[in-house]
């Protein structure tokens, strides 16, 4: 009985010297493979929304923070956050927030509808699905919004919705700019832009101005008009389509008046085009008079001229 006793206690005191010799050997591991946090690190953290959507680029939030706290990323990157997270994430890296205007999303194609279909398309209600189906998908266009929603469900804050048209709309209040939809999007129609820009071009199909009209009854048909009517150079035609340059756009819709396509949105209204038309006669007829004037006085100038040279 004795001897039971002390085979026990021999095995507790092995037990417990093989254990304090495996915590010594933990600590010491735990010291020399000791990854250093930045004491900035958590605090970067509460100031993110945690979304994880990848919006500034980087896979996470905690990436985004290892990031900002390298130098690799600005204290603003956070499209969730906004200003107020910049704002702290600046505070607590002893910098300045830059004040940098928010963007939104924006799809760039107005067709749905108005666009023509090859056949109907009967399967997974999915873009990329669609594109591998007969010839990159359903549609004659193969610039256009194919209309099954990809981006919708791709969207983590509801910021989106399936317009009446079939085309995407986005709702500017609850964008956040994460691109979550754009990554989505097989024929990339999601692109950042300003939230204060107001007048966008509708349109991506690369095609001439006969070609893509006939694949759309919405399409822009590289035509130019908006181009010669913009006085701030901020929109040009590449590739065949209208592209605006943001930088230089005043929102000042005149390019949406001058489209004969109604490509450029805000669509402008039957009465705004009619103001247009009476502004652009007014100014040709001014213009005619005025070259009219000026060659009659070049002509009575070279009679008298002519006239003088008789009676010298």
């Amino acid at each position: 009985m004795e001897l039971d006793v002390m085979n026990i206690v021999y095995a507790i005191l092995v037990l417990g010297i093989l254990g304090l010799v495996f915590g010594l050997i933990l600590a010491v591991a735990s010291k020399i493979f000791e990854v250093k946090t930045d004491p900035r690190f958590p605090l970067i953290m509460d100031c993110l929304p945690g979304a994880n959507c990848g919006g500034c680029g980087y896979a996470g939030c905690s990436s985004a923070a290892n990031a900002i706290i390298a130098g690799k990323a600005a204290v603003n990157c956070c499209p969730v956050g906004g200003a107020a997270a910049a704002e702290k994430i600046a505070a607590i890296m002893g910098v300045e927030a830059s004040a940098e205007e928010k963007h939104i999303a924006h799809v760039i194609c107005n067709g749905g509808t108005a666009a023509k279909k090859k056949y109907e398309y009967i399967g997974v209600k999915d873009c990329l699905a669609a594109t591998k189906v007969a010839g990159n998908g359903p549609l004659e266009c193969a610039y256009g919004c194919l209309g099954f929603g990809s981006c919708v469900q791709a969207c983590t804050f509801e910021a989106i919705s399936m317009g009446p048209n079939g085309v995407p709309v986005i709702d500017a209040d609850k964008c956040t700019d994460c691109m979550q939809c754009a990554a989505a999007c097989p024929r990339h129609l999601i692109v950042s832009v300003p939230v204060s820009k107001k007048v966008f071009v509708e349109c991506a199909n690369k095609q001439k101005g006969a070609a893509a009209a006939k694949v759309c009854a919405n399409a822009c048909i590289g035509c130019g008009l908006c181009v010669k009517e913009c006085k701030f150079d901020a929109i040009h035609v590449v590739d065949n389509v209208a592209v605006i340059d943001y930088a230089k756009c005043k929102n000042c819709k005149l390019c949406t008046k001058a489209c004969p396509k109604d490509a450029i949105s805000p669509i402008a209204t039957k009465e705004e085009k009619e103001k247009f038309k009476a502004m652009k006669k007014a100014q040709a007829e001014k213009k005619a008079a005025a070259a009219k004037a000026a060659a009659e006085a070049k002509t009575k100038e070279a009679a008298a001229s002519a006239e003088t040279k008789d009676n010298d």
